[in-house]
């Protein structure tokens, strides 16, 4: 989990962006028939090269391949990038390059609840057993998660206690004989039959089965599929039009989406085979994971949606503050807690908002600074030899706009039909 600081220091100024571009060849590395080169596409302006120069040393001294960042000020996108750190050209990432944004997708479902809530078709403090027909036989507890608890994580389940079951596939299988791949309601279905691990709204226990359930209420009060409610509800009135569920299978990648590379290996869930797969690409169901870790995005699209938490639009100023309030259980000893979707850490100024996303072959950051100041990045790796930590480029990222004394004053948001 990532942690915000305390403080920072607020940010003035303005500079004009332009277009910018960089190649650099390096020594091969060991291992590789050819040397990698470093190329960096997209816009930006020169008073934000302590961004490019943060990307650059992250991202090869862990040899990831591909990146995409985006950063924007007061409501105007001021760097798109691309980075690329590779020896294959066959793919070059850039600012529109979709990536797997994993468990970023927590906060574009919460949205889409809100939204549901704010039209007066759904209640958080609704009872989700009733309303998705879920069986109470194993634990009458499940009878008292509402709405509200699975935004918070607060709803029962506690993977530290029993395993996370969207990564329980073949335990699923296995229980109600049946074969790979196995579905959401099947999912469901399989942990209703075991009991909580704590009373709900007890306490935070991160959890990727409550999003699960989220998603189906969506589609359950909204009468669209998940993902067509998002897209009509959420992305389509600021202009999203490029987000899409992820696809498992390596064949399904899409054409402008990152390859995804990770060490490990894993026998597929997508079909009964067991054959051995790299691991981004068969030993999860991604499908499953829509509304908790199933979006592909570019970091510009997941950019355009931080605004629209910075005004009244797709949410009212009411169901703002309320997926920002904090839950009943109150801070945690670290001085963060877990609104309806987004991670909340209070400091002087305001509120600082964030949320991380890991999968194999994904690692991924959305933040909100109190100071107006919004960043995604995107990466297609998340382990390597080196052994160096991915979460440190949260405070690397900070360091990085702390550096700036000029800020450009364009929006580069239409170059993007944002």
């Amino acid at each position: 989990m990532l942690t915000r600081r305390d403080t920072f220091r607020l940010l003035t100024g303005a500079a004009a962006a332009g277009v910018a571009a960089a190649t650099q060849t390096e020594p091969a590395i060991a291992g590789t028939s050819a040397a990698r080169v470093w190329r960096v596409t997209g816009q930006t302006a020169s008073g934000l090269a302590s961004f490019d120069s943060t990307l650059k040393s992250f991202m090869q001294a862990r040899t990831i391949p591909h990146a995409s960042l985006a950063v924007v000020r007061k409501g105007k996108l001021v760097l798109a990038r691309g980075y690329n750190w590779t020896a294959d050209t066959s793919f070059q990432a850039g600012p529109t390059s979709l990536f797997r944004v994993a468990s970023v997708s927590k906060p574009v479902t919460a949205t889409a609840v809100m939204k549901l809530v704010q039209d007066g078709k759904l209640s958080l403090s609704a009872r989700v057993a009733p309303l998705l027909g879920l069986s109470t036989t194993a634990d009458a507890r499940l009878g008292n998660v509402t709405v509200l608890h699975l935004l918070q994580h607060l709803g029962g389940w506690d993977r530290s206690v029993s395993p996370d079951p969207m990564f329980q596939d073949r335990a699923v299988a296995k229980l109600l004989g049946v074969p790979l791949p196995v579905s959401q309601p099947q999912v469901m279905d399989y942990t209703t039959r075991r009991p909580l691990d704590f009373a709900p709204g007890t306490k935070y226990a991160y959890s990727n089965y409550g999003y699960l359930l989220l998603g189906k209420i969506i589609e359950k009060v909204s009468g669209l599929s998940y993902a067509s409610y998002v897209q009509q509800k959420v992305l389509g009135p600021v202009k999203i039009k490029r987000m899409v569920l992820g696809r498992s299978a390596k064949t399904l990648r899409r054409s402008t989406e990152a390859p995804y590379f990770s060490a490990g290996t894993g026998s597929t869930v997508l079909d009964t085979s067991a054959t051995v797969v790299p691991a981004p690409y068969g030993s999860f169901n991604i499908e499953n994971m829509a509304a908790h870790g199933g979006w592909l995005s570019s970091a510009v699209d997941l950019a355009k949606f931080t605004t629209i938490f910075d005004a009244a639009g797709v949410l009212t100023s009411a169901s703002i503050a309320k997926m920002f309030a904090k839950p009943s259980i109150g801070v945690n000893s670290d001085g963060w807690y877990y609104g309806m979707g987004w991670m909340v850490r209070p400091v002087t100024g305001g509120k600082n908002t964030w949320h991380d996303g890991s999968l194999p072959g994904t690692s991924a950051l959305m933040v909100r600074r109190f100071d107006g100041l919004s960043w995604v990045v995107l990466f297609d790796q998340r382990d390597d030899p080196s052994g160096l930590g991915y979460g440190d480029i949260d405070s690397l990222l900070h360091k990085a706009a702390n550096a700036v004394t000029t800020w450009p004053t364009t929006n580069l948001f239409p170059t993007y039909a944002l």
